[in-house]
C-alpha cells in the first residue's frame, strides 16, 4: 500500500512536470510569433489609400492657393507702381537737374505730345561754369598779351581776345567751349543759338581766358557776368498707346543750330550725337516752359510724365525755375 502510493505520487509529479514544460514551450512560441509579427509585418498602403492622400492634400492646397492668391497679386501690383513711379520719378529729376544749369534764356520747347505717333521736345544749353569779368579800364601795359599782369578788360567796342576773371576760374574748360556773355534770347541779337554773343574758348591761365578768334561782343552784362557752354541737350517724348513703345530720351553731343531740332531723324543725323534712353511705357507727356514768372529774373518748365504698364498709369508732376538773370 504504502508502495503503491509513492508510486501514485511519483507520476502525479512527472505529469506536473510535462505541463509545465509544455506551457513553458506554448509561451515561447507565441513570443516568438508576437515578434515577427511586429518586426516584419507583411501589410501596407493599398492603392485606393494611397489616391484618397493624392485627393485630399490636392484639395487641402487647392484652398491654401485660393487664400494666398489675393495677398501675392496685391504685393506684385505694389510692386509694379512702384518701380512705374521710381522710372517716372528718376526722369523727371533728371530733367530737372539738368534743366538747372540752362543757360540763361537758352530754354526752348516744341511739339505737343498729344498721342501716339506725336514727340514734344525741350531744348537748352548748360553751362560748365562761369562768374564775373573785369568790366574796368584797363591799365597801362595791358595790350602786351594775354595773361601778363595788367589788369584786362573786356573790350565791347571792338574785337577782344583775352579777359580778366574776378572770380574762380570755371574748372574742366576744354577747347571747343564757348564764352557767353548777356543772352537774352532768340531774336534780340545777344542769342548763343545764333552765335550772336558767344565766343570760342582757346585757353586760359590762372586769371585769364584767352578767346580765338577774337570777339566783340554785342553787349555788356549789367553784372559783368559770363557762362561758358558746350553742346547742348535735347529731351524728346515719344508717347505711344497704352505705353506700348512709348520712349523719353536725352539726346547730347550735337552742333548748336539756330532753329530748334523738331525731329528724332534731325537729331540722329548729327555728327557725334549721342542718346540715352530714360523712361520706357510712356503713354503721356508733356513740356512747357514760362519764362517770365518772377520779375523776369526766373522761368518755369513744367513736366508731365505718365508711365503704363498692365493696364495702370503713374502721372507725375514737375516744375524747375530756371535762372533768366544774364
Amino acid at each position: 500500500m504504502s508502495r503503491g502510493r509513492k508510486t501514485e505520487d511519483t507520476r502525479q509529479m512527472a505529469v506536473r512536470r510535462n505541463a509545465t514544460h509544455s506551457g513553458r514551450l506554448r509561451g515561447k512560441a507565441a513570443t516568438r510569433h508576437l515578434s515577427s509579427v511586429i518586426c516584419h509585418p507583411s501589410s501596407g498602403f493599398t492603392l485606393v489609400e494611397m489616391i484618397m492622400v493624392i485627393v485630399i492634400t490636392g484639395i487641402i492646397g487647392g484652398m491654401v492657393a485660393v487664400f494666398l492668391k489675393a495677398p501675392m497679386q496685391q504685393y506684385i501690383d505694389v510692386a509694379r507702381r512702384a518701380d512705374m513711379t521710381d522710372v517716372a520719378d528718376t526722369a523727371l529729376r533728371r530733367i530737372g537737374r539738368d534743366v538747372r544749369l540752362a543757360l540763361p534764356n537758352s530754354v526752348r520747347v516744341t511739339g505737343a505730345c498729344g498721342g501716339a505717333g506725336t514727340t514734344c521736345f525741350i531744348e537748352f544749353l548748360p553751362t560748365r561754369g562761369g562768374d564775373r569779368y573785369r568790366a574796368g579800364p584797363e591799365t597801362a601795359g595791358a595790350s602786351a598779351g594775354c595773361g601778363s599782369l595788367a589788369l584786362d578788360a573786356l573790350d565791347f567796342t571792338a574785337a577782344d581776345t583775352c579777359f580778366e576773371v574776378l572770380g574762380a576760374m570755371p574748372p574742366g574748360l576744354v577747347a571747343g567751349d564757348r564764352v557767353v556773355v548777356y543772352n537774352q534770347g532768340t531774336g534780340t541779337g545777344a542769342d548763343a543759338y545764333a552765335g550772336d554773343n558767344t565766343g570760342l574758348y582757346s585757353s586760359n591761365t590762372v586769371a585769364t581766358i584767352t578767346i580765338n578768334p577774337g570777339k566783340q561782343f554785342p553787349l555788356a552784362s549789367p553784372s559783368s557776368r559770363f557762362q561758358v557752354i558746350s553742346t547742348p541737350v535735347s529731351y524728346v517724348c515719344a508717347p505711344a498707346l497704352n505705353g506700348i513703345g512709348g520712349t523719353l530720351t536725352r539726346y547730347w553731343n550735337y552742333q548748336i543750330q539756330a532753329a530748334q531740332p523738331a525731329t528724332v531723324a534731325t537729331l540722329t543725323g548729327f555728327a557725334g550725337v549721342q542718346s540715352a534712353l530714360l523712361a520706357n511705357n510712356v503713354s503721356a507727356c508733356n513740356f512747357s516752359y514760362q519764362a517770365n514768372v518772377v520779375a523776369e529774373r526766373s522761368g518755369l518748365v513744367t513736366m508731365n510724365l505718365a508711365i503704363t504698364n498692365s493696364g495702370e498709369t503713374v502721372t507725375l508732376y514737375s516744375a524747375t525755375h530756371v535762372s533768366n538773370e544774364p
